[in-house]
């Protein structure tokens, strides 16, 4: 069976989470746009990163965020986030998760986010099991782009 390599959710901008204008805070950009993969990949990979940890004692640690800001998401607003591996090697993954309007035509942020698969017992960085590579394999998307600034220099010349 074909994986989908694009996966997507709907959330809403909650009160808790917005600054005084009523925009979500920088801040909670990173809860938001995190815990919509986490989801993803329970419901579309069976991957359910906590229960990995607590049965394997290995689970993935963030090396890096790089994160831009293009438009604001506002106070009880639905927004689509999806998301994509967008590489991977033997110890590390790349993500990119991108938010949007509810209809997919204003982004508003951007998210690279650098994994480093990570054994919780030795606290050293582990490699991959052959199961998860070949999961990746089949579900990595990569990007033309090698660079975050030249994947924002493109997205914010493309038409949506």
């Amino acid at each position: 069976m074909e994986l989908l390599k694009i996966l997507e959710s709907k959330t809403k901008i909650r009160f808790q989470d917005c600054d005084p204008f009523n925009h979500l805070n920088n801040a909670s950009y990173f809860n938001y746009l995190i815990n919509a993969r986490e989801d993803q990949l329970i419901e579309n990979y069976n991957l359910d990163v906590y229960k990995h940890g607590k049965t394997t004692g290995k689970s993935w640690v963030v090396a890096t965020h790089q994160i831009t800001y293009l438009k604001p998401a506002t106070l009880m607003e639905t927004v689509v986030i999806d998301s994509q591996l967008i590489n991977y090697g033997s110890k590390n993954l790349l993500v990119e998760i991108r938010m949007w309007n509810e209809t997919k035509t204003e982004l508003k942020a951007v998210l690279w986010s650098s994994f480093v698969y990570f054994n919780l017992m030795k606290l050293s960085s582990e490699k991959h099991s052959e199961d998860l590579l070949e999961l990746f394999k089949n579900a990595v998307l990569p990007l033309k782009e090698k660079s975050f600034e030249e994947r924002i220099g493109n997205l914010r010349f493309q038409k949506v």
